[in-house]
């Protein structure tokens, strides 16, 4: 079932069920334009053959980034780069839709020391962010027709789809959730006023996009943290979406106080930490299936043909979101359809600190945010090197990952105050 095509409510075709779900890249230049290294990075990804290339996190707002690097579209400034981006991805056969957000709180110093959510509830994880400002009626608005405007403005640049991000915690999610919205006006307090910005927004979309442009929604099935966002919540949360005009719903969860999509073993659990991992989210995906009114695509975990095809065949999900496998085997998906391969590469098992002992079930918190620190510096590592051209690496230590991350980062972001003021 993986290689057979799936036609959208809107009317619009995918060639097959694999979709490169979002990963933040970095690579943007110091005016949050995409570059060249986006072009390299997603035409060696379309070659592989997944249907879908969904973009890592492309910004409404230059103000509030999910890190420095990050692409940001507010207005026509950056159309030629994002065009010849879609066309490098279309030549090489997949289809570039725009991952597009809001970080909400989870914006790092650098960019903002006075990030915006819905209420004033500071993420603290290593001490990155500042504590946020509540947003006013008007800033509301203002990110409704920002998610418009940038969703209008990478269809005219020729992206084949957008995806309005309200999953792991960004803003949107964080209205969702009771932990972080605390607010008793008509964006707070039930399901009904929480999700009422999520609504908003993709009917805004909609509006902008016309009836026949594909319109997806990443959501949780659950925040997976006490007072947040439940699976009873995101199958409602779905129940509504069915009559917004959404034609691809991505399940997946967590957020950045809990890293469900950051699972590592000790090594020597391999086997069954696969196994594990796998059934991350499918089984929060049947209940939401059961009534969602559009097709899903569930992401996280997936690493054999046999998991993936039986997700399909079981009915349990119409599309596959993986992410990491291609970031050390990027053009596993014809290998895949070919025969030659039925199981993708798990690096996440090797990248525990000291051999296991800093891994997930370790007592100590700061043990497991460096490790999930040093996990996603890994994969943000090799995305840098295809973007420069290189093949990735396996071999590469996670720690000195982590260094030089850490280190680019910084220089992003400072660049982007001395060269664009921002």
């Amino acid at each position: 079932m993986i290689e057979q095509s799936l036609t959208l409510p809107c009317g619009h075709m995918v060639p097959n069920r694999l979709c490169k779900s979002a990963m933040t890249e970095g690579l943007a230049n110091a005016h949050d334009r995409a570059t060249t290294a986006h072009q390299r990075l997603y035409s060696t990804w379309a070659r592989g053959g997944a249907a879908i290339l969904m973009s890592g996190n492309i910004m409404i707002d230059r103000r509030y980034l999910e890190r420095a690097g990050n692409v940001v579209v507010e207005d026509a400034s950056g159309s030629s780069a994002l065009r010849a981006w879609a066309q490098a991805v279309h030549e090489g056969g997949s289809q570039l839709w725009a991952q597009i957000s809001h970080p909400g709180r989870q914006c790092p110093r650098l960019v903002s020391l006075t990030p915006l959510a819905p209420s004033e509830v500071q993420l603290h994880a290593v001490a990155n962010f500042g504590r946020p400002r509540a947003a006013a009626e008007a800033d509301i608005q203002d990110v409704i027709q920002r998610f418009a405007n940038t969703a209008a403005l990478v269809q005219e640049a020729g992206l084949h789809g957008v995806q309005v991000h309200s999953a792991h915690g960004y803003l949107l999610s964080q209205f969702l959730s009771g932990r972080t919205n605390l607010r008793q006006d008509q964006w707070g307090g039930t399901l009904a006023n929480r999700a009422r910005l999520l609504l908003e927004v993709v009917r805004a979309v909609r509006a902008r996009v016309g009836p026949r442009y594909p319109i997806s929604v990443k959501l949780n099935s659950s925040d997976f943290v006490k007072g947040g966002f439940t699976l009873d919540e995101s199958v409602q949360v779905v129940q509504w979406l069915n009559d917004a005009g959404v034609d691809l719903l991505e399940v997946s969860g967590g957020t950045y106080e809990q890293l469900e999509f950051f699972k590592a073993l000790p090594e020597g659990e391999v086997r069954d930490s696969t196994r594990e991992r796998e059934a991350m989210f499918l089984e929060y995906a049947k209940s939401i299936k059961a009534v969602a009114g559009m097709p899903i695509m569930v992401t996280g975990g997936f690493r054999t043909l046999a998991a993936m095809e039986a997700a399909l065949t079981g009915g349990h999900t119409d599309m596959l979101g993986v992410a990491r496998p291609f970031c050390l085997d990027p053009d596993f998906p014809k290998r895949m359809f070919t025969g030659q391969m039925d199981r993708l590469p798990v690096p996440e098992d090797k990248l525990v600190l000291g051999s296991g002992h800093w891994g997930p079930n370790s007592a100590s918190n700061s043990m497991r945010t460096l490790n999930n620190l040093c996990q996603a510096a890994w994969y943000y590592r090799q995305i840098e090197r295809m973007g420069a051209g290189q093949l990735p690496v396996s071999d590469l230590s996670p720690l000195q990952a982590m260094m030089v991350h850490l280190g680019k980062d910084y220089y992003r972001g400072f660049r982007r105050k001395l060269v664009a003021g921002v």
